[in-house]
This record gives structure tokens, C-alpha cells and sequence, in this order.
């Protein structure tokens, strides 16, 4: 891969320069950015969950927040990587004004890495996943043959898998391509070299595990798009590989959610700095010898010696100061690991080998052993607590109620088979845009293809939902008084 094609500035519908933008001195990553910023869909991740779903602290991040420490964390990254690629003499062909396209490109992949994700974090991709290997088999389809066959046998494999392997990460890809009705049916009509960064996993749902290579850990695209991701990949000249900067997105990404979910979950009471110490000493101990045992050490000492400076200064909150104050530490610690591996992997990145046995940008850096167990404890003392658990209980009622009435609703939709009342409002609810969107893509094809999008349809629309908004309609419907 080279980098005069991976940093394409192509759209997918040509933009047509306008006497009035003559004076406009933006790049056009620099045009992306308030793209994004200005859109609905931004705006809706200020009521998305990331980890505490419907959480009543100003201090508890939403999935806005960390966007924006993601995309924060992707503009250092990428500052620092290019600087070191100069530097070292890693690539000739690298030009300085590179740096500039590529911040830009990594801040608005930041913005929108998880522009896609349902409501009720990361679990409404599970409870989606759920509520359709179920429905496939149990959904009778009556077809235009006369025959009635499940959904499944309806639809082909790749198909299938798409919700059974959902992900928030590839309805991104949808959103921005599609979606995104204000103009046309091209959606933000973004660069190429910010979409090709968005997609973490350039494989299909049926290419999933097909290897241990990193890119085939889940699916990149939907069937559906599949047009638009081959377009992505032909410009950029990837051939099937992973964006460069798309490891540099994930690295942000694990960076920001790791330290913000263990920050959150001591504000919360899950944990306290004790516990978490604690804990922390007790993986350190589990660390073989000779393999980043010290590096672990020290960076454990390191909130061992903020809670001690924070006491000192007689702070009521020592605790709570000691863990932010450290986890702004360990960032900082985690960005300069991702900048050094990425550029001591360079060549195997660029020509697409690196993650062929799953690594990241992390791996075999100091920080990886902390990374790992940062993400244990937050699952045991905050996704595993009691008010999450509850709330993903109910939200997974709430999905359960909401992918129900809408499937059977569109089902014959667009059919010219008549509907009940009750569908006919239902299919009323569903988002004009999102219905336009169908209709121009549905055109002239198969009733096999025309079935999976009208249940796209139904993904789409649950998907643009906020957390408040799922909860609100699933109580209104059910006649539940709010």
C-alpha cells in the first residue's frame, strides 16, 4: 500500500466546485470534520450509552464524550507517527504535508468509530445478534411462489450472518454512506481515505475467524454494501488489507475506553482506588519474569504514588484525583507505545501481514499486560454489576419488543400485499429518510434482496435511536405510563 492512494480525497459522488467555493482554503478531510460535527447522528451519541446506560451524572462519559477523547487521542497518534516516519527515514515516498492529512483523517475517524452502535453500548449489538438467530428460524416468510419458508431459508447465507453477526461498526460505514439523507442517497458523501480508515474489518460476515489475522475478527461490511466497500478498496489500493490508520483508530479507541471505563467505574462506587490496586498488584504478580514485569511494576507504583501526593495535598477525594490524575498518565504511556510499534512494524503494516496472528498496535509493547488487565477488572466490578445487569435485562426486553413489531411490519411491506392497521403505523414510525433510502436501493432486485433490506430497515432505524428514545417508544407502545 501506498500512501498517495491510501490518502484518496475522492467522494463517492464527485463534488462540483461552486463559484462560491472558490475562497474555501479547507482540505477536504478539514470539510469532513464538519461534516460530522454538524450532523443529527453526532449529535444523538450525547444520549448513548457507553458503559452506564441512562446514567444521571454529568461526570459518567456518553458515547459522545468518548468519541471525543478518541478522536483527541487519534490526532496525537497521528502526529506522532508521522513525525517518527520522518524522522527515522521509515518511507521516501512520505511527504511532510501528509501529517496534516493524516490528523485530519484520524481526528474524524475518532468522531466516527461508533457512530453505528445501538443504543445501550456495546450490548444492544449483542441483544440485536440474539433477537435474530432466533427470528430466522422461527419468522415465516410467505413468498411470492405461494411457498412460506423461514427467513433463513429465505435469505442467503451472507445475508443471515449479517445479523447474526451484527455489528455497530459496520452499520458506521452504512450510516455515513447511506443513511445520512440530506442531499442523496451517498449519505455524507465523505472522502475515500476516511471510510477506508472507519473499516476496522475489511471482510464480509462470512469471513469471520476465516483465519487469526485481526482483520477478519468481525465484519466489516453489510451484503448490502458491499459495492460501496469494493469502490473503497479499489481507490485506496488496500486489496483486501486493513486501512493503516484504521490500526491507529482501534489503538485510540482500546487507549480511551480502558482508562475511562476504569475512571467511571470508581466514580460510580463499582470500585474503590484500593480495590483497585489491589487488583492491579495481584496481576503483577502473575506476570512471568522477562516479560514487561518492571514496565507493569512501575506503572502500578505510579497510582500507588498519586494517591500519596493527593493525601498530602489534603484533598477530600484522594482516591478519585489519584485514579484520573494516573489514568491521564497511563494514556499519555499508551500513546507512545502505539506511536512506537507502529512505526517498528511499518513495513509489515503497509503491506498488509501485521495482525496476521491478532496484534495491535499494543502488542508486545510495555503497556499491554496493563491494557489487558484494565480490561478485566472493568468487567468484573463494573459490567458485572448489579445496576448494569439490570439495565441490560431490560434492555434487552426493550430490543426484543421493538425488532419484533417492526420486522413483522415491514415484512410485507413494499410487497403489495395488504398490511394490518397496526402495521401500517408502525411502518409510519420508521424514519422518512431511512424508508427513501430502501425504496432507491430495493429497485430491481430479487425478493430475497428487497426482504434483507426492508430488515436493514428495521436495523437502521433501532440503531438511530438514543438510549431515552428506545426506552420512551418501548413504553408508549407497550402502553406504559411514563
Amino acid at each position: 500500500m501506498e500512501w498517495k492512494k491510501l490518502l484518496c480525497e475522492d467522494r463517492i459522488r464527485p463534488n462540483y466546485k461552486r463559484e462560491t467555493e472558490a475562497m474555501d482554503l479547507r482540505t477536504e478531510y478539514e470539510k469532513d470534520y464538519h461534516r460530522i460535527i454538524g450532523s443529527a447522528s453526532f449529535r444523538r451519541l450525547q444520549d448513548k450509552t457507553q458503559v452506564f446506560p441512562l446514567d444521571r451524572s454529568d461526570f459518567i462519559r456518553t458515547r459522545l464524550t468518548h468519541s471525543l477523547e478518541v478522536s483527541s487521542f487519534c490526532k496525537s497518534l497521528g502526529q506522532n507517527i508521522s513525525q517518527k516516519i520522518q524522522k527515522e527515514g521509515k518511507d521516501d515516498s512520505f511527504l511532510p504535508e501528509y501529517q496534516g492529512y493524516i490528523c485530519d483523517i484520524l481526528q474524524c475517524a475518532g468522531l466516527l468509530h461508533d457512530i453505528g452502535n445501538p443504543p445501550f453500548g456495546h450490548f444492544g449489538e449483542t441483544a440485536i445478534r440474539d433477537w435474530f438467530k432466533g427470528a430466522l428460524r422461527r419468522k415465516i416468510f410467505l413468498g411470492a411462489d405461494g411457498q412460506e419458508r423461514p427467513l433463513g431459508e429465505v435469505l442467503t447465507p451472507q445475508m443471515q450472518q449479517d445479523f447474526c453477526c451484527f455489528e455497530g461498526n459496520t452499520q458506521a460505514l452504512r450510516l455515513v454512506t447511506k443513511l445520512h439523507y440530506l442531499v442523496d442517497t451517498n449519505g455524507m458523501n465523505l472522502t475515500k481515505a476516511l471510510l477506508g480508515t472507519i473499516i476496522k474489518y475489511p471482510g464480509s460476515s462470512l469471513e469471520i475467524k476465516s483465519s487469526r489475522h485481526i482483520k477478519h475478527k468481525k465484519m466489516g461490511y453489510f451484503y448490502g454494501d458491499t459495492e460501496i466497500f469494493r469502490d473503497i478498496q479499489e481507490s485506496l489500493g488496500c486489496r483486501g488489507n486493513r486501512h493503516p490508520l484504521a490500526f491507529v483508530l482501534e489503538a485510540a479507541d482500546d487507549i480511551a475506553y480502558r482508562t475511562a471505563d476504569i475512571e467511571d467505574a470508581v466514580k460510580k462506587g463499582c470500585i474503590s482506588y484500593h480495590r483497585l490496586l489491589e487488583e492491579l498488584r495481584r496481576f503483577e504478580k502473575g506476570i512471568p519474569e522477562g516479560q514487561k514485569k518492571e514496565s507493569f511494576q512501575s506503572l502500578t507504583d505510579a497510582l500507588e504514588r498519586r494517591y500519596e501526593r493527593a493525601q498530602k495535598r489534603g484533598l477530600q477525594q484522594a482516591e478519585m484525583n489519584a485514579v484520573q490524575n494516573w489514568c491521564v498518565f497511563v494514556q499519555g504511556w499508551m500513546l507512545n507505545d502505539a506511536s512506537r510499534c507502529f512505526v517498528d512494524h511499518y513495513e509489515e503494516i503497509m503491506e498488509g501481514s501485521y495482525g496476521a496472528d491478532g496484534e495491535d498496535l499494543l502488542s508486545g509493547t510495555s503497556g499491554e499486560g496493563l491494557m489487558e488487565a484494565l480490561g478485566k477488572i472493568a468487567y468484573e466490578y463494573a459490567f458485572q454489576s448489579q445496576p448494569i445487569l439490570k439495565l441490560e435485562i431490560a434492555a434487552q426486553s426493550i430490543f426484543d419488543f421493538l425488532l419484533e413489531q417492526f420486522v413483522d411490519a415491514v415484512l410485507y411491506y413494499d410487497t403489495g400485499r395488504e398490511l394490518s392497521a397496526v402495521q401500517e403505523k408502525l411502518v409510519l414510525l420508521l424514519p422518512d429518510n431511512y424508508k427513501a433510502v430502501y425504496r432507491y436501493f430495493a429497485e430491481g432486485k430479487t425478493e430475497a434482496e428487497r426482504l434483507y433490506l426492508r430488515l436493514l430497515l428495521v436495523t437502521d432505524t433501532v440503531c438511530g435511536m438514543t438510549d431515552s428514545y428506545a426506552k420512551r417508544l418501548y413504553q408508549e407502545l407497550k402502553g406504559i405510563p411514563i
